[in-house]
């Protein structure tokens, strides 16, 4: 018989952090960077612990320049070619400990990957991704790269449930990506019916994880800095953007002129678009999982990241935490019906 869970999931509309008395007198005396011991590769890894996701329109060598300025972090999208990676080694020797190389599980990802940490060394970071972290060909693949790749760091999933998380962390996994469905262009849920409310999942993955020794990166349904605050309140020891970096300079893409406006495309990587592109259409036996959309153009991607890190910055003054690492000490959640006031609608979207 199927069942039916009746604990409350929330999603991070569905809360707000309730404030708490600060001794802080400024955003400025908040400290952004975490230090972590990772479990599997014994690596450390230092640095302010949000994430450019490795989409196509993302994961970019450009923005992974900018993110590194502010020692943020950018999982590299797997479809450049190992000259491109060479290329990107040997201009920007100083950013490599801020990048992962994306692999998927399909035939010749293996392949390419170990083509590229064999050609770039410095490269310590692996992050193999797939939509559905759930089979056990994604488990077997984490556990060949551990075997290949003892001393690298390796994130891995998606996956929404404890049990998950585990069976990854002692697969061989570090970080653990958590999220399924919640992303700006993804149609998961629509199309299965599948998927979990991201807040929720961040609590329940970050307490099994935790338990282990291990990390995870809340992956999707950030559409504000608020709510990157909230993944971090939950429990994410890093937090993952896609929609939140698209759009800009150094996002992929060129930039389209309709009406006198400039826009970018953005598109989920189970999209149409994306298979297109790189697998030469949607195959009969599958559904696009993902959209695609023309986002206007935002310029550089310097001012949304300010805008990110200083949103992150002002909860931990509004709750007394004077480190990222004691936001999800000091986090109290007060479920709402109502999170934003919204009588007037300004006439262009701030960023």
């Amino acid at each position: 018989m199927p069942h039916i869970d009746n604990d409350i999931k929330l999603d991070f509309k569905d809360v707000l952090v309730r404030p708490k008395r600060s001794t802080l007198k400024s955003r400025a005396d908040v400290d952004l960077t975490r230090s972590f011991i990772f479990r599997n590769s014994k690596k450390t890894y230092t640095g302010i612990p949000v994430i450019a996701a490795n989409m196509d329109t993302v994961g970019t060598f450009e923005m992974a320049k900018q993110m590194a300025k502010h020692l943020m972090f950018t999982t590299i999208h797997k479809h450049y070619s190992l000259d491109e990676w060479k290329d990107f080694a040997a201009k920007n020797p100083d950013i490599l400990g801020h990048v992962a190389a994306s692999s998927g599980i399909g035939e010749g990802d293996l392949e390419k990957l170990s083509a590229i940490l064999e050609a770039i060394p410095n490269i310590t970071y692996i992050c193999i991704d797939v939509a559905n972290g759930y089979s056990e060909h994604f488990v077997q693949f984490v556990r060949d790269v551990r075997k290949k790749y003892p001393e690298h760091t390796i994130m891995a999933g998606n996956v929404v449930t404890g049990e998950m998380v585990e069976e990854l962390l002692l697969s061989g996994a570090d970080i653990i990506k958590v999220g399924i469905g919640p992303g700006s262009v993804c149609t998961t849920r629509k199309k299965t019916g599948v998927g979990y409310p991201q807040l929720s999942a961040v609590i329940e993955c970050a307490d099994a994880a935790h338990g282990l020794e291990g990390h995870i990166i809340s992956d999707g349904g950030c559409t504000c800095p608020g709510d990157v605050s909230k993944a971090f309140g939950a429990g994410a020891d890093f937090v993952m953007l896609g929609g939140m970096l698209a759009g800009h300079t150094e996002s992929g893409g060129e930039i389209i002129e309709k009406d006198g406006k400039k826009y970018k495309l953005f598109y989920g990587m189970s999209s149409a678009t994306a298979m297109k592109k790189h697998s030469g259409g949607v195959a009969e036996y599958r559904a696009s999982e993902g959209k695609t959309v023309t986002i206007p153009y935002r310029g550089d991607v310097e001012v949304t990241i300010q805008d990110i890190l200083g949103g992150v910055r002002s909860t931990c003054t509004y709750v007394g935490a004077s480190k990222l690492k004691e936001l999800s000490r000091r986090t109290t959640f007060i479920r709402v019906t109502q999170q934003l006031n919204e009588v007037f609608t300004p006439i262009t979207t701030e960023h």
